[in-house]
């Protein structure tokens, strides 16, 4: 191993202390700023959270919604609804319709 003189040791210092004040210069004030990185990785994360959060809950509405629609559509379908009107009524509406367009009423004979 080699021994180093004194001169060389004082050398060594000095480098060792310019390393010291040159990273101090360098990263002066980083303290704060790897802080707001993380502060506003954090909120950035929490907002993202929430979000999931939320979709989730929206999703989990909608499916029940939807199994609900299923479970009425099956049951509409397994008891069809009575039908209170007799099938030529809407026939007959239409028939009206029709006649209102070409200016006769069924009540009368005279056009309008």
């Amino acid at each position: 191993m080699t021994s180093f003189t004194s001169d060389q040791w004082v050398i060594v210092a000095l480098i060792f202390i310019l390393g010291f004040l040159i990273g101090g210069f360098l990263f002066s004030g980083g303290g704060r700023k790897w802080k707001t990185r993380y502060r506003e990785e954090e909120t950035r994360r929490e907002a993202l959270e929430r979000e999931q959060r939320e979709r989730a809950a929206e999703w989990e509405t909608r499916e029940k919604e939807w199994r609900e629609q299923d479970s009425l559509r099956a049951a509409a379908i397994k008891n069809p609804p009575a039908q209170d009107h007799h099938p030529g009524e809407e026939r007959r509406v239409e028939d009206r319709r029709g006649e209102d367009r070409r200016g006769t009423d069924r009540r009368s004979d005279d056009p309008i």
